[in-house]
């Protein structure tokens, strides 16, 4: 089963890997499905509203109100800006019913990895986050950086446009497995998903024309841009030298750069060439190792003309001359480029949503729905609680108030070292050379093209659908919106970090010197933790590892599901065809004695 599993996931991340760097683009989108349940909560006039909120100098501006995107079933759409980055974070409002009894602090729910708003508000019967509204509670769900409609944009019109293409995206994905085709999305300039081309180095109609061989099948003339393509190699090899260094470590660097150079090898078939190119090879090594000194800029050019030069004379060196030769080239250095672009565009880790965007979402829900103490209540699944439990660990450890009033975690554990979680089968795919190499993982793609797979005759890929959920957990259509709308693509390094939980001393921070776990009993927030009983991703021996570091007297644990049935897989928890009976009340009993003013 676990070497099926593995050889599954390599075959799709090689065909994935294989689509993004053929085509340039294509985002993962996704959104939650739930099943089906009665007396469906009913929405207020204001569910047609999107509100935008940036920061200002003095207080966040409050900008007319325009139409949500068509994705959001949320009554408000809100964005927050975060500090050192031009992302636009995007908050989920459901207001509270006036029915309801009123509550004294806010509600804010935090998805799992790679995912967005959709998995807690599926259906309106089902809906996670429209029986907290109905409850009574101010429900917020936060989308961090890359998942669903945050974006990247720096006024109304830029969000809102980024905004409304995220959404067709996430429906056309939908659409086309429906139909049977295979979910690439529409590239778009001003979506933050899309994999990005390269401004720089693109080469398109003309210029592409200038670079390709010219002339008949036995006449030797070409035409052969120099100048062009070394600027391109230059270029290349400086981005590997300077606009990287934040992401990659020195050992890292050398890594990319071995790649390229063994590509840009293959191409040469005369051995004497291929010796000069290596004695070029270990040149510009050197040069690369001392990354940011702007006094090799002219010595790497050097160095790339000569490249430039032996590639020539391969074209020229054998009988009949390669024609493809250049072209080949061509596409070695953007084909790499476009590597270098994605790691670039998705340079953030699982310190980024901590440090950065968890905050900014904390003191922006606080601002709005203003709590007489400050504080408010925080809901995270999968994750979601890690977050939750790291800020704990965190605050804890720097004597600061985390500001929550109370939490509850759905299936989440900051060590995972005694289960048998199977996430633990992705951890030979979590190298530093693996991720260099596949620099993110379109996990919306990837299940979206899986779906059929496991939903249809022969059913090869069944073993997904109990990873999300248990049998007769989930009414068929939720499932299917669960799993084409709800996942997004996941950044390398992000998983990289996310993979020390599965190694001893559980979850670390990026420098691998802070363990998480070591501090989270050191908190006075009161926490209720929730496992699946059939939960493959996180079971609940995982979800008890973290229980047992926390002191008694603030954390309550409980397992659903029962030994004859029903049982709860990973999603269940706030979509499974119980959970409104059974899941969200809990979590209302647990929060309401934590509400009090």
């Amino acid at each position: 089963m676990a070497t099926t599993i593995q050889s599954d996931i390599r075959s799709a991340l090689h065909v994935a890997t294989s689509t993004i760097l053929s085509r340039g683009g294509g985002g993962g989108g996704t959104r939650r499905a739930v099943a089906v349940c009665s007396s469906p909560i009913r929405r207020t006039k204001s569910s047609l509203r999107l509100r935008a909120f940036f920061s200002s100098s003095s207080n966040d501006a409050v900008l007319k109100s325009q139409e949500k995107p068509p994705i959001c079933t949320a009554d408000e759409l809100h964005y927050v800006p975060v500090s050192n980055s031009d992302w636009k974070l995007a908050l989920w409002r459901y207001r509270p019913s006036p029915q309801a009894p009123p509550r004294n602090h806010p509600l804010l729910l935090l998805s799992g990895v790679g995912t967005n708003a959709i998995g807690y508000d599926l259906s309106p019967g089902s809906s996670f986050a429209r029986y907290m509204s109905g409850q009574g509670f101010d429900t917020w769900i936060l989308e961090v950086r890359g998942a669903g409609l945050s974006v990247q944009g720096s006024n109304t019109k830029e969000i809102k446009q980024s905004a409304n293409e995220r959404s067709g995206q996430m429906e056309a994905a939908s659409r086309s497995v429906t139909n049977g085709t295979f979910p690439v999305e529409p590239q778009s300039t001003n979506s933050t998903i899309a994999f990005a081309e390269s401004e720089t180095f693109a080469v398109k109609g003309k210029e592409s024309e200038s670079m390709a061989v010219k002339g008949d099948m036995t006449g030797m003339a070409t035409v052969w841009d120099d100048s062009r393509l070394v600027m391109k190699l230059t270029e290349t090899f400086m981005r590997l030298s300077e606009r990287l260094s934040g992401f990659l470590s020195e050992g890292q660097s050398k890594i990319m750069s071995a790649k390229l150079f063994d590509q840009i090898s293959k191409l040469l078939v005369d051995s004497q060439l291929s010796g000069r190119f290596n004695d070029i090879r270990d040149k510009l090594l050197g040069l690369l190792e001392t990354r940011q000194n702007s006094s090799i800029a002219s010595q790497i050019r050097d160095l790339s003309q000569r490249i430039v030069n032996i590639i020539d004379e391969s074209q020229r060196s054998v009988s009949p001359p390669l024609f493809d030769l250049q072209e080949r080239f061509v596409s070695t250095i953007e084909d790499f480029q476009k590597q270098l672009d994605l790691i670039v565009k998705y340079d953030w880790d699982f310190d980024h949503y901590l440090e950065e965007d968890v905050p900014a979402a904390i003191e922006y829900v606080t601002a709005e729905s203003k709590p007489k103490d400050g504080k408010l209540l925080a809901i995270g699944h999968s994750m979601g609680g890690i977050l939750l439990y790291s800020t704990l660990s965190r605050c804890a450890f720097e004597g600061r108030d985390s500001r929550f009033a109370a939490v509850v975690t759905l299936a989440s554990s900051l060590d995972y070292t005694s289960s048998k979680s199977t996430l633990k089968l992705l951890l030979p795919l979590a190298d530093p050379a693996q991720a260099l190499s596949v620099p993110v993982v379109p996990l919306g793609t990837l299940l979206s093209a899986a779906y059929p797979l496991s939903s249809r005759p022969p059913y090869v890929l069944s073993w997904l659908n109990n990873l999300i959920s248990a049998e007769n957990m989930m009414h068929p259509e939720l499932l299917k919106k669960l799993v084409l709308n709800n996942f997004c693509t996941i950044p390398a390094k992000l998983l990289l970090q996310l993979t020390t939980a599965f190694r001893e001393g559980g979850l670390c921070d990026r420098s691998g010197t802070f363990s998480y776990k070591d501090h989270v009993h050191k908190g006075n927030v009161p926490i209720l933790a929730l496992a699946g009983d059939w939960d493959l991703i996180c079971p609940p021996e995982a979800v008890e590892a973290t229980v047992k570091l926390i002191p008694e007297q603030l954390v309550t644990y409980k397992v659903f599901g029962e030994p004859g049935g029903p049982h709860y897989a990973h999603y269940d928890l706030v979509g499974g065809r119980l959970a409104v009976e059974e899941v969200y009340p809990c979590i209302t009993q647990f929060l309401t004695p934590h509400d009090s003013a």
